[in-house]
Order: structure tokens, then sequence, then C-alpha cells
């Protein structure tokens, strides 16, 4: 082939994000396109588009309707991503094409993907991927805009090698697991996206990803609203008896504990459905009577639903939820992302935005930008969250410091956050009822500003926060921001995060095992002096996690604080204008 035409251009776009990092987003980049068509005939052309921003690039393939070609049914990729020197990764290894993204990012270095380290077979690598080359920038390879398309993955090359690259993988087809693409012209490619860096706090706040997807498709979102919602499922259907049972009783006490903690919502978990269908209750909690209980103290509710239910019944279910009257509903073990997969999230998203229904996705692929052309679209799994507490220790305060830089760059990360029966890392004992965290109290309120999603969890059985003064930053803490700033951090040590909704801002600092003590300016606050309201580790919260320390002072931009963080410890501060009170 050889290039024909070369067009650059320029472009930039103002628009609103209703659960974004940020809620204003300016975006601005360069541009060009090149056409490349073969040399014989029958004289085939390919687009490469590219586009450069402030804090990164991307590109995608974009093949153009055409005589010579109405079809297209593509094998592979092959993009390479080469590296020019040795290289630290944040790795998300994965078994197959069928996982939900749960597992840890394992820090390697690059050679250690090619035989020159040992390694003779290939690895399936999740987005997003981090890369740390040093002297020269912190970069992020991820995708954006799927639509159309299958996942992509990223390997190493398998056989004798031992250079520094990756080449990309498309999530095969169920249908024909020889093929990862089948369509018709015109056809564009996902963006291939690398973010770039001289911090790698810095990715965190990149608005890349959300700005290379399509606009809102949805005209009235009025109806949208971030917020918390109290859960039955994590702590184990406890009910205010202290025993637990799947009943409308026991989900009417989580409903009561969110409507007493000013929570807009109660999240009903699995189990109320007739085994797979999902247009008939199995008994056991009465789904619109929950609702109408609900409504009359100023609660919405949001159902769990199991995905192959959704792909059949999707149609007839979602008008009948919206008659129910419920909010949203979570879908499950996805586990999927090949070009019928990805189709799926559009199609629920489409559907449930008909129907006045929000959606957060479980047992996920990652983000990639569809909640910027369907805002009610909240929130994503696609993590080793919480729920690991109940079987095994595989959630720590290592990984915490982790998420931010690697699975959050990609966007909104549905944690589950709020265990208040916190331990010591040789403490801890998993068990699926009233579960333990590793960790201490004031890190799980700090991952109510560390972890972005528009859609929180209050994990936590309602007894659990019984007179726990700490609970109150999570009844004050937002899950809509207008702004954010990474303040400090490094991957697998840690982080700390500034985010602001209106006049008043919220910290959130977290640690790995290791303690710290760190000195946090605070020029990004506005003018005047301000009331901040501290919840940090207490003195002894080493070996007693669950003790935290609140306190008050006033502060103003250009003091500067420093935060003692315990083992797994963190520090979480409300900051509230003074002329305010």
């Amino acid at each position: 082939m050889e290039i024909s035409e070369s067009t650059p251009a320029k472009g930039s776009d103002d628009y609103n994000l209703i659960g974004g990092k940020v809620s204003n987003v300016h975006d601005l980049y360069n541009s060009v396109q090149l056409r490349a068509v073969e040399r014989s005939e029958p004289k085939r052309s390919l687009v490469i588009e590219a586009r450069a921003y402030n804090d990164g690039i991307a590109f995608r393939y974009v093949l153009p309707e055409q005589d010579a070609m109405k079809d297209l049914r593509l094998k592979q990729e092959d993009t390479e991503f080469r590296v020019s020197t040795d290289a630290t990764t944040w790795a998300l290894a994965l078994p197959n094409y069928r996982s939900s993204y749960e597992s840890e990012y394992v820090k390697l270095p690059t050679t250690a993907f090619s035989n020159q380290g040992g390694v003779s077979s290939s690895f399936l690598i999740g987005m997003p991927l981090l890369m740390h080359l040093p002297g020269v920038a912190w970069v992020t390879f991820t995708e954006a805009d799927l639509e159309g398309n299958p996942g992509m993955y990223v390997t190493n090359p398998s056989g004798n090698w031992a250079g520094h690259w990756f080449v990309s993988k498309l999530s095969p087809r169920f249908d024909d697991p020889g093929l990862a693409l089948t369509t018709t012209l015109p056809h564009h490619s996902a963006w291939r996206v690398l973010l770039v860096a001289d911090k790698p706090g810095k990715l965190m706040e990149s608005n890349v990803i959300s700005d290379l997807n399509p606009p809102s498709r949805v005209q009235d979102t009025s109806w949208i609203h971030p917020g918390k919602a109290s859960w039955n499922w994590w702590a184990g259907d406890i009910g205010p008896d202290g025993k637990s049972a799947y009943t409308t009783k026991n989900m009417e006490y989580y409903v009561d504990f969110a409507a007493q903690s000013g929570f807009p919502y109660m999240l009903l978990d699995a189990g109320w459905a007739d085994g797979r269908d999902i247009t008939k209750q199995r008994g056991n909690v009465d789904v619109p009577e929950l609702v109408r209980y609900a409504a009359a103290k100023q609660v919405k509710v949001w159902i769990w639903l199991y995905s192959t239910s959704v792909m059949d019944q999707m149609k007839e279910a979602f008008p009948l939820f919206e008659s129910w009257g419920v909010a949203g509903v979570k879908i499950d073990f996805i586990n999927r992302d090949d070009q019928d997969g990805i189709k799926f999230y559009y199609d629920v998203a489409r559907e449930a935005a008909e129907h006045h229904l929000m959606v957060d996705f479980h047992g996920a692929s990652k983000p990639w930008g569809i909640e910027r052309t369907y805002p009610n679209v909240l929130s994503y799994e696609a993590v080793l969250g919480a729920e690991n507490n109940k079987v095994g220790r595989r959630d720590s305060p290592v990984d915490r410091t982790v998420f931010p830089f690697t699975r959050m760059v990609a966007g909104p990360l549905d944690y589950t956050p709020g265990g208040f029966t916190n331990a010591t890392e040789d403490d801890f004992v998993a068990r699926d009822r009233s579960p333990m965290v590793m960790g201490t109290r004031a890190q799980q309120l700090a991952l109510y500003v560390v972890f972005q999603t528009p859609f929180q969890m209050v994990s936590d059985r309602p007894q659990a926060y019984a007179d726990q003064p700490a609970f109150q930053f999570i009844r004050d803490v937002p899950t809509q921001w207008d702004s954010m700033y990474v303040l400090n951090g490094e991957p697998g040590e840690f982080v700390t995060i500034a985010r602001n909704h209106g006049n008043e801002w919220y910290l959130g600092s977290i640690t790995n095992w290791t303690p710290r003590d760190l000195h946090v300016p605070l020029n990004f606050l506005g003018s005047g002096r301000y009331i901040a309201e501290i919840y940090q580790d207490g003195a002894d919260a080493g070996g007693h996690p669950e003790h935290v320390t609140i306190k008050k002072q006033i502060v103003d931009r250009t003091e500067q604080l420093t935060l003692h963080l315990a083992a797994g410890g963190g520090c979480a501060i409300r900051f509230i204008p003074k002329s305010k009170k």
C-alpha cells in the first residue's frame, strides 16, 4: 500500500459529564488522517486517523465505504506497541477472553515477558496497562469508543525474541472463534489510546477516553442522579435481629437505613427473580411492594439481574421494571467483550435509557467511555473489589493503592467500600457474613474519595455503622464531582486525591502496609478559610484498625497538612468554606 493523502485538522469541544471525574470538559486536539491505497487492483483503501492531545495520543483504523470491498471479516489486528527501553509494567494477566477483569495488577519489567526474561509462553493482558519508562514518562495503554468492535488485549510475542513490545489481540467471536469481527463497510476500529504523563497521578486526571466517545444520545437526563446506596448482599442479608434472611422485611431494614442516612438508593441484590426469568418473582421479596415502601421514605430501589436473562428478556423486563418504579439495574456475570458482547453493553444502555433505568455493569469488561454516550451508565466493576474479603485475602491495602493508577484510569470503579469490621493483616479472617476488611477504618472512609464512581455502595450492615462517629463522613461525601487533583502517589505504595463538589472539597489518602507521613499542600482550595473535618487513623490504629481520630481545624490554601497514615491506613477530610458555617 502507499499513502495517497494526508489531511491534518484541529478539533475542540466543550461538554458536560453527569458522573465523570469532572463535570465540565474542554476537548482540544490536533489530528491527521492518512489514506493508504493498494498499489494494484482492486485498490482497496484504509484510513489511519490519529489525534494528539496534551496528555496523550490516540489512533484508529477506518475502512470507508468503497466498491472494492463491501464486507469485513477480521481475524486479528496485530497492532504492535514497542517500547524503546526496558520499563516497569503493572499488568493485569487474565486467564482467557471470558473473564470479569478481577485480578491483581502485577508489577513486572517488560523483559519478564520475553525469552530474555525466561518466559517462553504468552500472557493475555487486559487493559489498561500501566508502564513506567524511567527518565522518559508514565504511559497507559487502553482503548475508547468500542461500539461495533470487540475488546482489545495485548500479549507478548511468543518464540525466540528479546524485545520490549506487545501485540494487540482482539477478543474472538463466540460463534466463530477464528474471527474477531464481521461487519459491513464503512467501519472504524476502537481508538487505541496511549496516555502520557511525567507523574503517574496525571494519568488519572486525563479526560481523553471520554473525549474520544460520541456525545450523549440521551436527550432528557433529568432523571439520572448519582448517589450512594445501602446494600444487602455484602453483609449477608443480615436483618435488625442479626439473622440472615432474604425477605421483604429484611430488605425494608436496608431501605430504612438508607432513608435515615440520607442515601437516595437501596440495592436489592440477587435472589428476588424466579430463576433466570426476570419478569417473574420468586416470592421471598416483593419488589413492587419494596419499591412502594422505599418511595414513601424518599428512597429508590435498584435491582440485580443476571446478564444472560437480560440478553433474552430486556425488551419485556425493562418496561416492567419501569412500571414498578425501579431506579436502576445492576447487571452481573457478563464476562465477555467479544463483538456481540460489546454490542450487549450498548443495547442495555440504550434500552435502559428508554425506560429511565440507570445501569451498573458487574462481572464486566473495563470501561471505555460509554458513560459519555449513555450517561445512565453510572459504573462498572472490573476490579478485584471488596467482595473478595468474603472468600480470601486477595483484596488488600496494596491492591487499593494500585487500582487508582491502573483500572480507574479507564473510568468509574465500583469497588464497594465501607467495611467497618476492620482487621490488621495478621488478624484478618475471610468470612461470608459480616465480612472483615484488611486495613483501617480511616482507609475505608478515604476510599470514598480515592475511588471515583457516581453510584457508590455503603456496603456493611446497618448495625455496623450505629453509634460510629466516623460514619458521618460516609453520609457527607458526594458521589458527583466537579474537578479532581492527584496530589501525590506511587502505584502500590500510596495515593492522595482531592475532589470538589460545589464549594466543598474532599481529600482521600491511603497507604499500603507501610505506615507513613505525607505532607500535603492545600493549594487546591479556593480563597478564604475552610473548616477541615479530619478523619485520620488513631494513634494505635496499627493494632486497632477500627480506631479513628476525628478533629476540626481552620485552614487555607497557603498551608500544608501532615497526614499520619498507619499500616494499611488512610485519612479522609471534608473542607467546608468557613463562610458557609
